[in-house]
């Protein structure tokens, strides 16, 4: 018998100075892929390139606990007021140095070596795991088809990301190790994870 995906309920902020609800591809395509996966999207917001708008948004949504994985798309580059790691990095109690390294690996096949420009991020903070993609639409294709479906889906072996989140799995207890500060209820150990 196959074992059943679990739901994530998960986030996307869209980060620009000029799309709306509109014109906003690529956090539609987020949408429709992390809800194609079967997930659930509790909520989608734009804000402007600001990097303290940005980096209150997803404080916000770490600190919720009915949120278990925030993706944002845009302002990784290094253009104008490009913002996104410098405001989520500060958030991050851990990062997912592999995901920057592996979305490069994965793009330099569509963009050749324009991919060493995208300052995308990920990490885990209070029990969430954040995505943060560059804001084309190529590139946020790119990032759920070859990472993101897979390590949000609790099936996937030998390890994967929507593990660390569900709490009935028995988190990695961050606080245990002193790594987190002001842990709360959602934390819990048990079942061990790769890396770990």
């Amino acid at each position: 018998m196959t074992e059943p995906m679990d739901t994530l309920n998960v986030v996307v902020l869209t980060i620009s100075d000029t799309r709306t609800e509109d014109t906003d591809r690529s956090g539609q395509v987020l949408v429709e892929r992390l809800t194609a996966a079967g997930h659930q999207l509790v909520e989608k917001r734009i804000v402007p390139d600001d990097v303290y708008r940005i980096r209150a948004v997803v404080a916000g949504w770490i600190a919720d606990p009915q949120v278990q994985v925030v993706l944002t798309t845009g302002g990784t580059g290094f253009t104008g007021r490009d913002s996104t790691p410098e405001a989520v990095a500060v958030l991050l109690d851990k990062q997912i140095q592999g995901f920057g390294e592996l979305f490069r690996q994965l793009s330099y096949q569509e963009v050749a070596s324009s991919t060493i420009q995208s300052r995308c991020l990920g990490g885990l903070a209070n029990a969430t795991v954040v995505f943060c993609l560059p804001g084309s639409t190529g590139a946020c294709r790119t990032a759920w088809d070859g990472i993101l479906l897979t390590q949000l889906d609790s099936r996937h072996k030998p390890c994967n990301f929507a593990n660390l989140v569900i709490p009935e799995r028995g988190r990695h207890d961050w606080t245990s190790q002193g790594e987190s500060p002001g842990g709360d209820a959602r934390k819990s150990s048990g079942r061990p994870v790769a890396g770990g």
